[in-house]
């Protein structure tokens, strides 16, 4: 362990572990089989690579997509460790390269996809190297349980007996019990250690609003963001079309990304983002996995996500530096109805399971408590703090309706004058008084309950509908998704239960700690003048900005302001090769501004 603090100085220039890392380390030199769960940003792949780079022989990881693959590498080549990787990417001449240096122990770590590992007789090959240990990254793949399900990584069971009973560790940042014992079983895994951190990110901060004008929304939060680098997931290809040619319409450096385009357009859009050519990409979940950019400051979800851990997979690729970032959701009822949709032609079990999922997702969208606790009650963990400092709910974004009765007891009425037999939508037209021809037609501008909301907008009291339905007092039904009164509005509409309503605060809501916290005490221009030159840098070594530096260092730098290689070496993310190869630049930067 000695020999593991001392390379996580030299190498990565850190002087602590992030939770959880050190008993994973430890468990890998050990030769103990593991299955480790961290959130996003909770420092995964160091678990693996530090271990590798103490330990003899070569360390296999095995990896889903060539771009985290290609990421992950060049950000090794940058500390100055000895990693490589094996991919159709390369030519021939650089894959026999690759081969060179396996032979020849000169390699401490190699990346794989699952297809190319267990390609002809590949492990064989393997099998007669000296192997560090193995392993999985994105291990949810393995389960047919998890939310990102592939068929090739349920062949990585081989592994164990092919490589003599090699060290398997098994990675995810999202994985339910179910999920984990699944991972466990099909690799084959000898008495795994199960290491879970908790699920909560503070330095995300969640809004959620309902939709109503999603392009005047998005360009609200873009405003907020210039220059910062964000992600925003649409739920339809045709809607990131449209969005994104509307952003660069708007001036904005956008791309997009979803599975209709070709595969030569995908990538440009990736590498674009990754090098920050562009801000922006709009893309659909068919975007991310492979995504290892450290300084995504926000990601908006323009609809509502079908399960929690998409969410919390998606929502989690912004922040992964640690510092501050925004997760936005913008919501409708109506994407119940779309994802449910699309559910149709599942077996019946896994059908069950996905509309648990998308039911869980909705009453997050809906409820009017904490997010990071709701978030964190999925997972079957607890928030220690009552106050998350980090959501909506708990940063007075919203404030409670006073006369929430009165509200629910005119909402309820309605749905029972309609005989429950209509949606949200249609009982939010009602009560605000609407002239739209059905309820003209259907003579619902004659009962006495039509108007009682007038004073508000259709948005407002549809989003307090939806209120209602997530504490219970009303459900949806049928393939229309109709209204009906549970049991439990009986007391409300007798005036003995009140229901907590939350509506927009006029007031201006409070900054998260997460964001106090990562700019004290930094000099915000010295900050822009070193990412300017981090820039320079990374263009000149064709690396992502954040290969050179991540935001984390650069902030750390304009905080402490070093002014000599020895005091650059504290910073924060500043290990031997880096403060070697970038230090006297950006220390004369630091001195020229002071």
């Amino acid at each position: 362990m000695e020999r593991i603090k001392d390379a996580l100085l030299k190498y990565w220039g850190y002087d602590s572990f992030r939770p959880l890392q050190e008993e994973a380390m430890k468990l890998l030199v050990e030769g103990v089989d593991s299955v480790v769960v961290l959130p996003t940003g909770g420092g995964k792949s160091l678990c693996y690579q530090v271990p590798a780079v103490v330990s003899d022989g070569v360390a296999i990881v095995v990896s889903p997509l060539l771009s985290l693959m290609k990421d992950q590498v060049d950000a090794l080549i940058e500390c100055g460790v000895a990693a490589a990787r094996l991919d159709s990417t390369l030519s021939s001449y650089d894959q026999a390269e690759v081969f060179r240096r396996l032979r020849a122990s000169e390699l401490k770590l190699l990346y794989l996809s699952p297809e190319r590992l267990l390609m002809g007789n590949f492990l064989e090959e393997l099998s007669r190297l000296k192997i560090s240990f193995v392993a999985i990254d994105e291990a949810h793949c393995v389960s047919m349980w998890g939310h990102d399900f592939r068929p090739e990584y349920r062949l990585l069971g081989r592994l164990k007996q092919t490589l003599g009973g090699v060290t398997i560790a098994a990675y995810t940042a999202t994985a339910t019990k179910q999920v984990r014992l699944d991972i466990a079983a099909q690799l084959e895994l000898n008495n795994p250690q199960m290491l879970v951190g908790s699920f909560d990110r503070p330095n995300l901060h969640y809004k959620v609003s309902p939709r109503n004008n999603v392009f005047s929304q998005v360009l609200g939060v873009v405003k907020q963001h210039e220059n910062e680098s964000g992600i925003i997931y649409c739920i339809r290809r045709k809607d990131v079309e449209n969005l994104c040619a509307n952003l660069i319409q708007r001036g904005y450096k956008a791309a997009p990304y979803h599975a209709g385009l070709s595969d030569r357009v995908r990538q440009e859009s990736q590498d674009k983002f990754i090098k920050e050519e562009v801000d922006i990409v709009v893309a659909t979940v068919a975007f991310g996995m492979g995504i290892d950019k450290s300084n995504v400051r926000y990601v908006i979800h323009t609809g509502m996500p079908k399960s929690l851990e998409h969410y919390q997979q998606e929502s989690g690729r912004a922040g992964r530096d640690g510092l501050e970032a925004k997760c936005y959701l913008f919501y409708s009822g109506g994407d119940f109805g779309l994802w449910k949709s699309m559910l149709n032609d599942l077996p019946q079990e896994p059908k069950e399971i996905a509309l648990k999922k998308l039911s869980d997702m909705y009453y997050y969208c809906t409820d009017a408590s904490c997010r990071h606790k709701r978030i964190l009650q999925y997972f079957d963990q607890k928030l220690e703090s009552d106050n998350c400092n980090a959501c909506d709910i708990c940063l007075g974004d919203f404030e409670n309706v006073e006369d929430a009765l009165i509200v629910s007891q005119k909402i309820l009425s309605c749905i029972v004058r309609l005989n429950q037999r209509f949606g949200a939508g249609y009982v939010a037209l009602v009560l605000t008084g609407s002239k739209e021809k059905r309820i003209l037609e259907n003579a619902h501008d004659e009962l006495s309950t039509y108007g009682l909301l007038s004073d508000f907008s259709q948005a407002v009291v549809r989003d307090w509908i939806d209120q209602l339905e997530s504490q219970g007092y009303i459900e949806k039904y049928g393939e229309f998704n109709v209204l009906r009164l549970t049991l439990a509005a009986k007391p409300v509409l007798l005036g003995e239960k009140t229901p907590r309503l939350l509506k927009r605060a006029l007031k201006k809501a409070k900054l998260s700690k997460a964001h106090k916290d990562s700019w004290q005490d930094v000099d915000k221009s010295l900050f822009d003048k070193l990412r300017q030159l981090r820039a320079e840098k990374a263009m000149e070594r064709a690396v992502p900005a954040y290969v050179v530096f991540n935001d984390v260092a650069l902030r750390d730098m304009a905080r402490r302001k070093p002014t000599s290689i020895k005091e650059f070496l504290k910073v924060n993310g500043v290990g031997q090769k880096k403060a070697a190869q970038y230090g006297e630049e950006f220390i004369k930067v630091i001195s020229d501004f002071n």
